[in-house]
């Protein structure tokens, strides 16, 4: 990084939801995601064992990339957001496309679910938005609202194939637009913070947020101390995780009871 570059305090998790995840977030990043969405719901489905009428909850939906695909396939899909605005994406596009998927605004970390769901996905780097304390209680949520014996997944970065290419600056462009991320890694907290710099239609704005990273061993306990058990770890083929795959997806099970 530039000696220029000013320092970004790192003592408080920070995170711009509303800076973030709004109509910028769709214009420079839904075409990205997009593209990826019908392999990734091929994955969950092959990987989790999914068959028509099991009871899914995308935690973090977004705009209904995943969850209106699975729905496709005959899952009985519910969506959980933050983001009223891409909630409504997520139902004109299942509209659009004639499936069923019920879209709920909610806070992951307090979900109004216990015991109804057969499998929870939370996908794309959507866990480590908070504290250690609230991301844990992500994972108690999780569990809550899964069935005794109920799968959960998680996909985030493999942080064993990320730190070998981590970038101070990354830039994406549509056309003459831009959004240009200073990352800074707090190695003490395990965070990336991030800068983002937005330029369109001539205007610019900045935002601030981080995100935490995980290492597997990690997670595993984290899971374990949720109340999860049979963890699982796999790369983003689906094969068993190498340091060679760029993501990685973890699996658990709420025990039968």
């Amino acid at each position: 990084m530039d000696a220029a570059t000013p320092e970004m305090p790192m003592t408080e998790p920070e995170f711009d939801t509303e800076g973030l995840f709004n109509d910028d977030y769709l214009y420079f990043y839904r075409e990205l995601t997009d593209a990826r969405s019908e392999a990734e719901a091929a994955l969950i489905w092959d990987l989790l064992g999914l068959e028509p009428g099991v009871e899914l909850l995308d935690l973090a939906c977004g705009h209904g990339r995943l969850t209106n695909r699975l729905a496709a396939r005959g899952c009985r899909m519910t969506g959980l957001d933050y983001t009223q605005l891409f909630l409504d994406k997520a139902r004109d596009d299942a509209e659009a496309q004639g499936v069923q998927a019920d879209y709920v605004r909610g806070d992951m970390r307090k979900l109004p679910w216990e015991n109804r769901f057969d499998v929870v996905i939370c996908w794309f780097t959507s866990f480590g938005y908070f504290s250690d304390d609230d991301n844990r209680r992500v994972l108690s949520e999780a569990r809550s609202a899964l069935r005794p014996g109920g799968k959960f997944a998680l996909e985030l970065n493999n942080i064993t194939n990320l730190l070998r290419r981590y970038q101070d600056t990354v830039v994406r462009q549509v056309g003459e637009d831009m959004t240009v991320d200073q990352h800074r890694l707090d190695p003490v907290n395990f965070r990336s913070g991030v800068e983002r710099t937005i330029i369109r239609d001539g205007r610019t704005r900045r935002i601030r947020y981080s995100v935490r990273f995980f290492t597997v061993p990690e997670l595993r306990e984290w899971l374990h101390q949720a109340g999860f058990r049979d963890v699982e770890v796999y790369g983003d083929d689906g094969a068993p995780l190498t340091a060679a795959h760029d993501r990685m997806i973890i699996t658990a099970r709420r025990p039968p009871e």
